[in-house]
């Protein structure tokens, strides 16, 4: 059998749930890309994936990991918030979606996207929504979002 490169790129990154020993594998390093994240003890990572754990799959977080390297290259979270509309509805919030650069253009982007997407359907979400950089509007339309509305925030730290 004939492997192809989109095939060996296949195995190579594969979406799965977050587990505790990608710690050791660079998934705080990471984290640091994308936003202020401090280091993170392993005591405190272990506490916090346990929390997380409980959520079952209200909370979901998900890596792709470069099986040559052994390191988390891209990584993405959704959780599920329970509304009382839209008959007791539900939707998922993607959260936290960065991948390395050493990988960009390798769509582990959309992988991600569509993983937590597909999540958020699966789980009876009747829609998924998330904030993003007015730079990556172009990414997130082709993953098949729309824009809609203005983001507000207020940070207490």
């Amino acid at each position: 059998m004939q492997t192809t490169s989109s095939s060996v790129e296949e195995e190579i990154f594969r979406v799965r749930k977050l587990e505790i020993s990608d710690k050791n594998k660079g998934f705080i390093e990471l984290l640091q890309k994308l936003t202020v994240c401090d280091s993170v003890s392993h005591e405190r990572f272990q506490e916090r994936f346990q929390e997380l754990a409980k959520y079952g799959d209200d909370h979901l977080v998900c890596v792709i990991e470069d099986d040559k390297s052994g390191k988390i290259v891209a990584t993405g979270s959704v959780f599920i918030e329970k509304k009382f509309i839209r008959n007791c509805g539900k939707v998922g919030h993607i959260e936290d979606v960065v991948v390395d650069s050493s990988v960009r253009g390798k769509q582990l982007g959309k992988k991600i996207i569509g993983f937590l997407t597909d999540h958020a359907r699966l789980t009876g979400c009747y829609k998924v929504i998330l904030d993003c950089n007015i730079d990556n509007i172009p990414f997130y339309e082709k993953c098949g979002f729309k824009q809609k509305e203005v983001q507000m925030v207020k940070y207490f730290i």
